[in-house]
């Protein structure tokens, strides 16, 4: 095979993997799309698979399946009689993949995520794990650029999306979204409690920001909606409410102790341990689908949701919680 065809084919991937990953992030953002998580893991899913095959043409690695025989490979072909080419798994699972782990745990959580919502209801997907459509594009812009260089990027091929509404106005998205179907929540807890703890928190699993509200502008000044600054940077120390700053940010999680020691704190002194894991069994709080919590490797950690229910079952129950002895608690 001659360099020129072997390159020819490894500018196709690449501009294959470069358009099917263009099409992924445009049709999330198309406000008219209805199926924004199905079809944007379907179409990162190939441009991932193209980027990796373009990698490994070029190192020398044979990414099609075949047969080691004693004189000669058998290839494994299609019913039309092509070769069959490694899928992003097993392209995952190559010992020369140049992804870190992070990398590949994003994408095998979105592989099992597409499992789970096949023929199945998907309210919810869309605004609740969008960190991690995210971080998947942000891996993938990393990854090409390393690769192959920065006139691969597609950095400036897509803007940040206009808004029919207020960001200020957008109800806390952690607390007021739909809740997952069930399935996917039971999903999303295992496979996170599966992960060093290094990798969950890192951003190339799941990409997290913050925004604050720019207040002021000079007038005649180039007018971006959205600017970044580093949280860390003497810019983001000495500036009030003038920029956006750009911070990773996650949901508040709370200890069962923490949760003891705030109810003594707002006149509940008799609310103990006990009570606690009686309250959240009963109510079965653990449930994912119910949206209480969350368990980070071995540790189960409560949402600001659970502490509401707390508080409002010591408010029922003031006469067994509060500073004297009383009666027991109601159903």
């Amino acid at each position: 095979m001659s360099t020129r065809q072997v390159w020819s084919v490894r500018a196709e991937l690449l501009a294959k993997s470069r358009e099917a990953a263009l099409n992924a992030v445009q049709t999330f953002n198309n406000p008219l799309a209805t199926f924004k998580t199905e079809t944007f893991i379907v179409l990162i899913v190939i441009a991932w698979t193209y980027l990796l095959h373009s990698y490994y043409r070029r190192i020398g690695i044979d990414y099609r399946y075949f047969d080691e025989g004693p004189k000669r490979r058998k290839f494994h072909r299609t019913k039309a009689g092509e070769f069959k080419h490694w899928e992003l798994e097993r392209c995952l699972n190559e010992k020369s993949c140049p992804l870190d782990a992070p990398t590949k745990s994003n994408l095998r959580f979105l592989f099992g995520l597409r499992h789970e919502i096949e023929h199945h209801r998907s309210a919810g997907i869309d605004e609740q794990l969008t960190g991690r459509y995210l971080a998947c594009c942000l891996n993938y812009e990393r990854t090409i650029c390393k690769l192959f260089g920065p006139r691969y990027s597609l950095g400036s091929e897509t803007a940040f999306a206009l808004q029919f509404r207020d960001l200020t106005a957008i109800p806390e998205a952690t607390e007021a979204s739909r809740p997952l179907p069930a399935n996917v929540a039971r999903y999303v807890q295992q496979f996170d409690a599966s992960l060093p703890l290094d990798e969950f928190q890192s951003p190339s699993f799941s990409y997290r920001i913050l925004f604050t509200r720019k207040l002021t502008n000079k007038p005649g000044q180039a007018d971006r909606a959205i600017e970044f600054i580093a949280p860390d940077s003497n810019e983001a120390q000495t500036l009030d409410n003038e920029r956006w700053v750009l911070k990773e940010v996650e949901r508040p999680k709370h200890l069962p102790g923490d949760i003891v020691k705030l109810m003594h704190k707002e006149g509940y002194p008799r609310f103990s341990m006990h009570y606690h894991t009686v309250l959240w069994k009963s109510l079965k709080a653990k449930d994912p689908g119910r949206g209480y919590g969350y368990q980070v490797v071995r540790t189960w950690y409560w949402y600001n949701r659970w502490i509401d229910e707390v508080r409002k079952h010591c408010a029922v129950n003031i006469g067994l919680y509060g500073p004297s002895a009383g009666s027991k608690a109601s159903a």
